[in-house]
């Protein structure tokens, strides 16, 4: 059900309610925006790391199709087995369309939308919608723990609609990140983006308004930027974490390695995970949220 601003106060108090029960239940809140409690780590957390590099910030992990998807999934890539996910958390989350500035946003909001201790933002490849990043079975639950994650630990996450990966996708999104940044003011906004979404990312990097609201930024199985140096990201240097299949036939890895290390070579805040073997949609299944959102934060 779609409902405007003016309907999210009622809404926006009940799921504040519910969410300080399913916070309770979990053990009791973290408010602070770093670092996260852990959160089924037992289940997504242990990977085994193949190889590092550029002291420790490049690392690539183990990736096997037949034990993470066939293994994993009660039915592969659609439903995750159940003791991977964790379902109270549909309580804290609603789905609202924002009037932002003229613009019109669909997106499910996961947490308190007022004085949220943190806000993660993830952004969809081609075909996808808001759904994507609130499936709670899709992507091996992954999407799960990062709902339980985010407004477990007093944070709000956001799953956006982007009609479109051109400069109207990417005003809809600074949108976004602004009027997060004004739903809690001086808390880290940290900006996520996947596939064709990853033009978003780097089109929010030039963007010098949005760069003096965010934290820092993630991009999976993403288009390179040849120009990313030029940014007010760059200048500002805010880490930036990559995540890409070894096998990916739409964005090549090596691209994409390729500006990492030219980053490292500078002394950049940023790191790399390659998942050995993994095709296009493996680190959205498999990234660590919880790792790489404790790494922005004490970045």
């Amino acid at each position: 059900m779609r409902m405007s601003t003016s309907d999210c106060t009622v809404i926006s108090a009940i799921a504040a309610f519910f969410l300080s029960a399913v916070v309770l239940l979990s053990g009791g809140p973290a408010r602070a925006a770093g670092p996260l409690g852990p959160f089924k780590d037992d289940l997504f957390s242990k990977q085994t790391i193949l190889q590092t590099g550029d002291d420790g910030a490049f690392e690539v992990i183990d990736y096997d199709e037949m034990r993470d998807i066939n293994g994993r999934d009660q039915v592969p890539q659609k439903r995750v087995q159940q003791k991977y996910v964790a379902l109270g958390i549909r309580k804290a989350q609603a789905d609202e369309t924002l009037s932002l500035d003229g613009i019109s946003l669909d997106v499910t909001r996961v947490g308190p939308a007022q004085n949220a201790a943190f806000t993660v933002i993830f952004i969809h490849g081609r075909d996808g919608d808001r759904r994507l990043g609130a499936n709670d079975y899709s992507f091996g639950g992954n999407f799960n723990r990062l709902k339980n994650l985010a407004a477990g630990n007093g944070g709000v996450y956001y799953s956006p609609t982007v009609k479109s990966f051109d400069s109207n996708g990417v005003a809809a999104i600074a949108g976004l990140i602004r009027y997060a940044s004004a739903q809690s003011p001086g808390r880290p906004v940290i900006l996520s983006c996947a596939s064709m979404g990853s033009q978003v990312c780097w089109g929010i990097a030039r963007d010098e308004a949005s760069v003096k609201r965010l934290k820092g930024m993630l991009v999976m199985s993403g288009v390179t930027d040849p120009d990313f140096t030029r940014s007010a990201f760059y200048r500002a240097k805010l880490p930036l974490w990559f995540a890409h299949g070894s096998r990916d036939p739409v964005y090549s890895a090596s691209d994409q390695q390729a500006l990492f290390e030219k980053l490292h070579k500078a002394k950049y805040p940023t790191r790399f995970t390659l998942f050995q073997t993994g095709n296009h949609g493996t680190p959205i299944r498999m990234i660590d949220w919880r790792r790489v959102l404790n790494w922005i934060f004490a970045a």
